[in-house]
């Protein structure tokens, strides 16, 4: 183990420690802790969004994909762009608005008010499935440090992520809401510094440049065009790239309690606008490192989702490639920090509040939100310690199942003013269950790979739309319709 690699990384986690402690003091309410009381600026908004959304799949997954597939797997960034595009332009400034008028923290709470459910079916079923998809997505992120562990040190895995979870629980549970924003900020600077110095200086060591990785290419057959044809096949496999992820944003808590802790309305544009040029030069850049790639390895990588961490041990001193590693922690943490205070925050608004104390004080409910954070965090680490799935296959299918199970249900809660409860109902359950079986299932209706975000978006919507047709109360005598 390299002691100068190390350090930085120690250096790091103090610089995490130190942003929870300073943020502790300013926990005094449970909407502090899961929100922050609605204080962030633009800047934090957006940067902590984005920041949020991209974790270790954008240095590891992703890059592996150019680098395996060629550039017709940057279809999935233009499927990210539009998604997040979408999710700034038609859902930020609506949540914003109306979590702060239904006085909302969580999305169980706020669909539960905005259908005024009164039988506590909508709250809990999508604490359950928020639970359930997100801590699939937590595992999924600490097997990415787990991974950079092993790598760079030589640190065993179950150590690596160890070491990693008690880390991010520490400063999650101390300072909370306000500590994950500005730690995702100064996250979201870090890893972009990061990922545009590696491919520019992993290119320059190329002998003959972009010649050097066409003729690698061709060596190995990679296709280093977007569209390599028009066929059929590669038609499909383009479209079901883009909608394999850009669908998912809608419903993403991780992503959407940024948008609710927002100072004011007006500023969300700013935020958009910030945030949509940090993620188009992040996923440039991504993209960048697994085209330079192609032609900087000449023998193949054993685990390809390694292919930035042994570019980095190749090109830097170690000291230097610590402090560009830190990046990898940082896309990492920086979406892992902000699903723990999610769960954490459901555990504590919509299981422990609604199921076991209705009247809990607000100093009751913050410890309930710590106490769920721990609950999580520990339960994502074992499932982490079975290592018995890909980053970009454990993060894909969360991703699926929570935009499946929220993304449906939350646009007609935005935009559909006659949905009811009971169509909401159907929707979270129909999307969640039909993201989370679909790829066991795919094989039976098709021999093609329909990515479960497809079948799973569209029948949470039908199941909405007709459930609700079914049931709401018909209009008589002038009395208007119930919803």
């Amino acid at each position: 183990m390299h002691t100068q690699l190390l350090l930085p990384f120690i250096g790091y986690f103090c610089v995490l420690l130190t942003i929870g402690l300073i943020a502790h003091r300013r926990q005094t309410s449970s909407a502090d802790f899961i929100v922050g009381n609605r204080s962030l600026n633009f800047w934090v908004t957006a940067l902590s969004a984005h920041a949020s959304d991209m974790s270790s799949w954008l240095f590891m997954a992703f890059p592996a994909l150019i680098y395996l597939g060629g550039l017709s797997q940057s279809w999935v960034a233009l499927g990210l762009l539009v998604g997040m595009f979408c999710n700034w332009q038609f859902i930020a400034r609506r949540l914003r608005s109306l979590t702060e008028k239904y006085d909302s923290y969580t999305l169980s709470t706020f669909f539960e008010r905005r259908f005024n459910d009164t039988t506590g079916i909508i709250r809990i079923l999508t604490a359950v499935m928020s639970l359930f998809f997100l801590t699939s997505y937590i595992a999924a992120g600490l097997i990415g440090l787990g991974l950079v562990f092993e790598s760079v040190f030589g640190i065993n895995f179950y150590i690596g992520i160890t070491i990693s979870s008690i880390v991010i629980l520490i400063y999650t549970f101390v300072g909370g809401f306000i500590t994950v924003a500005w730690t995702d900020l100064c996250q979201a600077l870090f890893l972009l510094c990061a990922i545009i110095v590696v491919p520019v200086i992993a290119y320059s060591t190329l002998d003959n440049g972009l010649a050097s990785v066409i003729e690698a290419a061709n060596h190995k057959q990679i296709s280093l065009s977007i569209l390599p044809d028009l066929s059929m096949d590669t038609i499909l496999t383009i479209i079901f790239l883009i909608l394999s992820w850009a669908p998912g944003y809608f419903g993403q808590p991780h992503i959407l309690t940024k948008f609710m802790g927002i100072n004011n309305v007006s500023n969300m544009n700013k935020s958009k606008y910030i945030g949509m040029c940090w993620q188009l030069v992040a996923l440039g850049a991504a993209t960048s490192i697994g085209f330079v790639a192609i032609a900087f390895f000449s023998t193949p990588l054993a685990n390809p989702e390694l292919v930035f961490i042994e570019m980095v041990k190749i090109l830097f001193h170690p000291l230097a490639a610590g402090f560009i590693l830190c990046g990898v922690l940082a896309a990492t943490i920086s979406t892992i920090d902000s699903q723990i205070l999610v769960c954490g925050s459901i555990l504590s608004e919509d299981i422990y509040r609604n199921l076991f104390r209705k009247r809990a004080s607000q100093r009751e409910l913050l410890a309930a939100s710590r106490s769920g954070v721990m609950i999580v965090t520990f339960v994502a680490l074992g499932l982490a310690l079975n290592k018995n799935t890909t980053i970009l296959e454990a993060v894909a299918y969360a991703w699926a199942g929570l935009g499946c199970s929220f993304g449906p249900v939350l646009l007609s809660a935005l935009y559909w003013k006659r949905v009811n409860n009971y169509g909401a109902i159907a929707g979270v359950f129909v999307g969640g269950l039909v993201a989370g079986v679909w790829p066991s299932v795919n094989g039976y209706f098709t021999s093609l790979v329909i990515p479960a975000m497809i079948p799973g978006f569209l029948l949470s919507f039908a199941s909405i739309y007709f459930v609700t047709r079914l049931t709401e109360v018909q209009s008589v005598k002038g009395v208007k319709v119930k919803a």
